[in-house]
């Protein structure tokens, strides 16, 4: 049990690389700022494409797009972005490079998630905006999307968790998020003590993100 403690759940340890861990823990905050409203917004475009267009190619291609990048592992798709093109003649910075891999991966389950919640709304919803003088686009933005977005508000919150500790896969560009400073640290004092501390730090962030997800599934089924 010493031993377990020792190496785990050092508590010198834990004071030592407390302020570092902090630091890694504002790079994952801002990252997954940046990353979650980038995804949001390409996801939406994504299902608009591919459920308001009328052209058969461009509904093929968003349905090319969407399976792509959702079965190419994201770790691939950000190590061949950073490290690939350069043989391209492109020089892309780390971050861009991370925005860009994070943005062609949650595009794609943000899209499918909004696809869903427009297919929720009934029809007869945009031929009752339509009736008052609406365009179809204004339809769209004051009626169907928003209806659409409480749909699968869940399903928004759940991906956004999950894009929030993919954060961690930024580690192979170098960029020093939460995981990446603790494992430097556990390397520097050959102990697995501040990736436990890593861990409780994102259990920390997200538990009450995942009770407001239990009760946002609660209120929709109670509502069905």
């Amino acid at each position: 049990m010493d031993a377990l403690l020792r190496n785990f759940f050092n508590i010198d340890v834990f004071i030592q690389v407390f302020p570092y861990l902090l630091q890694g823990l504002f790079t994952t905050l801002w990252l997954s700022a940046l990353v979650i409203p980038l995804g949001l917004v390409g996801g939406l475009a994504v299902a608009l494409l591919g459920t308001q267009s009328e052209s058969r190619w461009i509904r093929f291609l968003v349905a090319a797009y969407v399976d792509i990048f959702r079965a190419l592992p994201p770790l691939v798709l950000l190590i061949f972005i950073y490290f690939g093109t350069p043989f391209l003649g492109l020089d892309i910075p780390k971050l861009l490079a991370v925005a860009l891999g994070f943005l062609l991966n949650n595009s794609s389950y943000y899209g499918e998630v909004f696809r869903a919640g427009l297919l929720s709304v009934p029809q007869g919803q945009m031929e009752a905006a339509r009736s008052t003088g609406l365009t179809r686009m204004q339809a769209l933005a004051y009626v169907i999307v928003p209806q659409a977005t409480r749909n699968v508000l869940p399903d928004l919150v759940g991906n956004s968790i999950e894009v929030v500790k993919l954060t961690t896969i930024a580690s192979v560009v170098a960029l020093p998020e939460l995981l990446r400073v603790a494992r430097d640290a556990q390397a520097l004092l050959f102990n697995p003590s501040p990736v436990v501390l890593a861990a409780l730090i994102y259990l920390a962030l997200l538990w009450p993100l995942v009770r407001w997800l239990s009760r946002l599934e609660h209120k929709n089924m109670t509502a069905k």
